[in-house]
């Protein structure tokens, strides 16, 4: 028989390796921030601010003592992270440029064969131009480049050539982002951005290796396809492989890991894994952001925490069940809700729109207490003085909602 982990321990092992498990207390700046980053493997950035950007709520959730000064500092000055591609644009530790320039080449091979359908022709002539112009006269942002071309008025489908151009030579590698002004990207050469020390590529066997057994010491126990999917820098049948090897060699053991409905489910986990004691988790409750590396992977999410969750930014309004951007609520070891929230800071107030407890939490007085100082913090974080509840913001719960 397979060795058996609990729900509760895999919920509590898989929240510690996300740095969830513990009180949101202690260093967010510096060398402290880097190894939480490094811990979580990466930051999702997203443009959308109701409260706060993806990566400074993802951080936050950890850190309250964080603020985004830091990040930017380690950022733009520092070089010890940098910003690239994973699922979505990410924040990523920089030593890890080396294993990235195998994507580099993967990427330009999809993305010649996709671009040319999805934008305008003109980009690629734009290639030397731009990097010669950087060359000499140093970072550039969009609004930089492409003078005398007609703007589109589309979506990102319809960028002009030269930011399809700046987007290709960042994809590629031959770009780095420099800084953001705003959330505007400015670019610059790559041996500009990035230390040389990491410059030098890895070569592909070492990255199938680094891609899976760095994938599983975050998520702890996972399938072929969880452990590609981490950092979708490998594919499934790399990740499949690396499983056969990494069993036959006693690098890896099967588990059956118990899901929120009981069910099993078998992966793999490190043999110093079975029998490791589950973690104490804190008991605060926090608002994570739907793009928290701990819910990435909403399947995942969703086998483990019983917490099915799919963002509705892109819903029409009338079929939308919960809300535009509406984010999970974690207590201790379990997902408890997700809260419809947004600042609005010129009223200095963060609004509540709406809570919707999961099947079976009763929003008592001892788990609105906690709510409530956690939005007190969050609000404080957002830079709005108040929070405001509007009439009838406690939901029921929606038990048959399926999205």
């Amino acid at each position: 028989m397979l060795p058996v982990i609990s729900n509760q321990t895999a919920r509590r092992l898989f929240l510690h390796r996300h740095a969830l498990a513990e009180a949101p207390v202690g260093l967010a700046t510096g060398e402290a921030l880097h190894d939480l980053i490094h811990r979580i493997g990466f930051v999702q950035v997203d443009s959308i601010n109701t409260v706060a950007r993806a990566h400074d709520m993802i951080l936050f959730a950890r850190r309250q003592s964080y603020q985004p000064e830091a990040l930017k500092r380690l950022l733009e000055r520092d070089r010890s992270l940098w910003e690239h591609w994973t699922h979505d644009a990410s924040i990523l530790p920089v030593g890890l440029h080396g294993v990235w320039q195998h994507r580099f080449t993967r990427d330009a091979a999809r993305l010649q064969a996709n671009w040319k359908r999805w934008f305008r022709d003109g980009y690629e002539a734009q290639f030397d131009s731009i990097l010669n112009r950087i060359a000499k006269d140093g970072p550039v942002g969009t609004a930089d480049v492409g003078e005398g071309e007609v703007r589109g008025k589309g979506g990102w489908w319809d960028w002009h050539p030269s930011k399809t151009a700046l987007e290709w030579l960042w994809r590629t590698g031959q770009l780095a982002i420099t800084r953001r002004e705003g959330f505007r990207k400015i670019y610059d050469l790559t041996e500009h951005v990035i230390p040389q020390v990491h410059r030098a590529e890895v070569p592909g066997e070492i990255v199938v290796d680094w891609a899976c057994g760095s994938a599983l010491d975050r998520l702890g126990f996972g399938t072929s396809g969880e452990i590609a999917a981490y950092w979708n820098a490998i594919s499934p049948e790399e990740a499949k492989a690396w499983s056969r090897a990494a069993l036959a060699s006693g690098e890896v053991i099967e588990v059956e890991v118990e899901g929120a409905e009981g069910q099993r489910r078998r992966m793999v986990a490190r043999p110093e894994m079975v029998g490791e004691a589950a973690p104490e988790v804190t008991t605060r409750l926090r608002i994570l952001s739907p793009f928290d590396p701990a819910l990435r992977d909403r399947d995942r999410a969703e086998f483990l925490f019983g917490f099915r969750y799919r963002i509705e930014v892109f819903v029409p309004e009338p079929e939308r069940i919960y809300g535009y951007y509406v984010f999970p609520v974690l207590e201790g070891d379990r997902l408890v809700g997700r809260i419809d929230v947004k600042a609005f800071r010129d009223a200095g107030a963060l609004r509540v729109k709406a809570f919707w407890p999961e099947a079976g939490i009763k929003l008592g007085a001892g788990r609105t207490a906690k709510l409530e100082a956690e939005l007190d913090r969050l609000a404080r974080f957002a830079g709005c003085a108040r929070v405001e509840f509007l009439d009838d913001w406690q939901r029921a719960t929606l038990v048959t909602a399926s999205l």
